[in-house]
């Protein structure tokens, strides 16, 4: 073998040699992005907030043939709700829960009431049976504190206005809030969602 052969094998011996050595050219791949970030609240809130604007499916404005549809009829239809149910009436649907009391004003539901202790909060996390210091905490300056009609104090009322309202006796059906009625052992013992109706201390009466 001639001397300039060999040379020839020698480097293509080392082309193949550096070419079995060099990595794999790797395709490029899109970073994953993480997953999306949940609020942990948001299930546990889910059907059982209470805001001005309703609760599920009642929402503050709906007729009383759409409360039916939603939660049944009255529960306890031989209850009088009020002295002329036509113009104001309450009622607790038969789908309700037990703690719960609607008001519905010339066909149109005003007010969501809850008189007993359960489940059901307010978009704030408060409860029938939390302290009137929690309530006025959880909203500071927002909160307008009035004397109780029937009962001493520490009994009073602690109403949030959400949408309109403001200082006084709101009228504007546009008004959005909650009432927190407080009792003689400064406590929640009922409250009020929904529109002006919610100012209501005697109910339909």
């Amino acid at each position: 073998m001639s001397h300039h052969l060999k040379q020839l094998l020698g480097a293509a011996g080392m082309i193949a040699l550096l070419a079995a050595c060099s990595p794999e050219t790797e395709t490029p791949t899109d970073p994953v992005p993480p997953p999306a970030a949940t609020d942990p609240t948001a299930a546990a809130t889910t059907g059982v907030t209470l805001t001005g604007e309703g609760w599920e499916s009642l929402r503050i404005g709906m007729t009383r043939a759409e409360i039916v549809e939603a939660l049944g009829e009255d529960a306890n239809p031989n209850a009088v709700g009020g002295p002329d149910p036509e113009s104001c009436d309450q009622f607790r649907p038969e789908r309700a829960p037990e703690s719960m009391l609607l008001m519905v004003q010339s066909d149109r539901l005003t007010r969501i009431s809850l008189t007993d202790p359960s489940e059901i909060m307010t978009d704030k996390g408060l409860r029938v049976g939390d302290t009137a210091e929690r309530v006025k905490a959880a909203y500071g300056d927002r909160a307008i504190v009035t004397p109780h009609k029937y009962q001493d104090a520490p009994a009073e009322y602690v109403t949030v206005w959400t949408r309109a309202g403001g200082e006084g006796y709101v009228e504007d059906e546009n008004a959005r809030g909650i009432v927190y009625e407080i009792g003689s052992d400064g406590t929640v013992m009922a409250i009020h969602a929904g529109g002006p109706s919610i100012q209501y201390v005697e109910g339909c009466l």
